[in-house]
């Protein structure tokens, strides 16, 4: 057991990504159930939406999960940081601004505290304003990334470097080689959410997940950066609609509303990809099954034991 584990009361080092506007109770509890962190991303969605989730989750599982509050997407910041109150939450991940107004608060009811960064100096001002624990995001992540645009491998050891709270890394991992390299570059845990999809638990339209088994390396595509909103989804014809918007000259408010959440759940929720986009990750060229999460994890876990075997024979006397 390692600090992220201690410091979250979880078995394994691993973290469910946000989710925002698609996290549901199953999901969320089967991550905690199976020896994770689960997490409930808030997104764009009203309080009273949350709350239901909040109370669906604890009645599925007793053990800890987490809150993500994507602090300049929501419209109800301040609401859900009292649901988190209200119910308890051991654990809030925060991400899409500035986290240091909301930690205070949090920390003096002993919330451990997640803020999500995708740079050395985001890194360095979450550490001062009170994180317990960053999560490092390359931009092999799905959805919305930074503008940056750096690689989990290049990112994970300078954030190392530069602070001394641990380090959860994600973007570009599902396996437990990926696990097993991104402890190896001084991360403590991995944050999951592509690979989270495709399981038997996650209530998402089957059209989804039979598109993110059959993907190649080439299935997920970059839309936004004409108008400095970079996200990562699915090469879907709904794709194709947006990059023609951004050739054509598409405005941040058009590709805003092009965007929206509404279209997100047409995809994720209702399976039409035509009239909808999916996020997606770079790590679903190498998802080929749809196990339970706790098959999941387990799988996980076994392939980073085997692959730090190998290794120790390798460099082992």
């Amino acid at each position: 057991m390692n600090d992220v584990c201690r410091l979250l009361n979880i078995r394994y080092p691993i973290i469910q990504g946000g989710m925002g506007n698609i996290s549901n109770a199953p999901l969320t509890s089967a991550v905690s159930e199976a020896g994770g962190l689960g997490t409930i991303g808030v997104g764009t969605m009203a309080p009273d939406e949350v709350e239901a989730i909040i109370v669906e989750t604890k009645r599925r599982t007793s053990r800890p999960f987490a809150v993500n509050i994507p602090i300049q997407v929501t419209t109800y910041a301040e609401e859900m940081v009292a649901l988190v109150e209200k119910y308890h939450i051991p654990v809030v991940s925060l991400s899409a601004g500035n986290p240091a107004p909301f930690i205070p608060r949090l920390k003096e009811r002993g919330v451990k505290i997640i803020v999500v960064v995708a740079s050395v100096k985001q890194a360095k001002k979450a550490e001062a304003a009170g994180a317990d624990v960053l999560v490092a995001e390359g931009y092999e992540a799905a959805g919305i990334n930074s503008n940056l645009e750096l690689t989990t491998m290049t990112l994970i050891p300078q954030i190392v470097q530069a602070v001394q709270v641990p380090v959860v890394a994600a973007g570009g991992i599902g396996d437990g080689k990926g696990l097993l390299a991104a402890l190896a570059l001084g991360a403590e845990g991995v944050q999951l959410g592509t690979r989270l999809i495709a399981t038997q638990e996650a209530p998402f339209h089957e059209a989804y997940k039979q598109r993110i088994l059959a993907a190649d390396e080439n299935e997920t595509v970059i839309v936004g950066r004409s108008v400095g909103r970079v996200r990562r989804i699915m090469r879907t014809p709904y794709a194709e609609k947006l990059l023609q918007y951004e050739e054509a000259g598409i405005s941040l408010e058009e590709f805003n509303r092009h965007t929206s959440e509404d279209y997100h759940r047409r995809g994720a929720l209702a399976g039409d990809l035509t009239g909808g986009f999916v996020n997606a990750g770079q790590i679903a060229g190498l998802i080929e099954h749809v196990p339970t999460v706790q098959q999941l994890f387990a799988e996980m876990m076994n392939e980073a034991k085997e692959q730090w075997k190998k290794l120790h024979d390798l460099f082992g006397e």
